[in-house]
């Protein structure tokens, strides 16, 4: 699929994945629909141009997604909706039994799954109905969908029961969107990053950014956000890439 002057949303684009996704589309000469809760996302899209759309949106919300589509689209003028690059989601960490032997907060691990999980399908779902009504491109297609899952998902981590469990989730519903989508010329696929610099890791303290980083076999740094942007670039630009999760992670295997 072409980027130039095309139209991709782009979910939790205030910041980190999602924004430098959204930086690298425009520069590429696509145009952007950037979503998130935060008022930050006003601020971006502001610095991105006329290409660039913002607005409020909660992903496990069934009607506000239902509007931030229907937005897309409208800002797609004739060719619609073309992508999504879906970067919303949060972090938890908690274990099953804390210290004195009582059990994990249920509300809480409903809350990460409710996010990273329920609302990753929320989008898929209603993008792809979006895309299914475009004229098909080369090759037949009508849209790409590229789902962030995370390293976790295959190498979790104590006290990452409820996030790992959420990513492993968006793993795993990859492969059969993509089979079923493909009847409609939509294409799914998943990036499962490793550790990255984004706001999510600002509260860590430096010594064990810096085990994180020595524990990646190459580089032994921390991931940077555009890295994620140019292989969801890359995804779209390659109409074979289908149905896959790929790991973008410099080799590491978390302990």
């Amino acid at each position: 699929m072409e980027l130039e002057d095309n139209t991709f949303l782009i979910t939790g684009a205030a910041s980190g994945l999602g924004a430098a996704s959204a930086e690298r589309l425009v520069a590429a000469g696509a145009r952007v629909v950037l979503c998130d809760l935060s008022e930050a996302v006003d601020r971006h899209a502001q610095t991105l141009g006329e290409a660039a759309l913002a607005v409020r949106g909660d992903v496990t919300s069934a009607d506000q997604m239902a509007a931030v589509i229907d937005a897309a689209v409208a800002h797609g003028g004739e060719r619609g909706l073309a992508g999504v690059i879906h970067c919303a989601g949060v972090v938890s960490v908690g274990k099953v039994l804390d210290r004195e032997g009582n059990p994990a907060d249920l509300e809480a691990y409903a809350r990460t799954v409710q996010i990273n999980l329920v609302g990753t399908f929320n989008v898929l779902r209603l993008a792809a109905a979006a895309m299914a009504k475009n004229a098909p491109g080369p090759d037949g297609e009508r849209g790409v969908i590229i789902n962030t899952a995370s390293v976790a998902a295959f190498d979790g981590q104590v006290g990452q029961c409820a996030y790992s469990a959420s990513k492993a989730g968006v793993v795993g519903m990859s492969l059969p969107a993509a089979r079923e989508l493909s009847r409609h010329g939509v294409r799914v696929m998943a990036i499962a990053p490793g550790v990255f610099e984004t706001p999510m890791m600002s509260g860590i303290p430096d010594k064990a950014v810096e085990a994180l980083s020595q524990a990646v076999p190459f580089p032994k740094r921390l991931g940077k956000p555009d890295e994620f942007a140019r292989l969801a670039e890359q995804i779209i630009g390659n109409t074979m890439l289908n149905g896959e999760v790929i790991r973008l992670d410099g080799g590491i295997r978390m302990q």
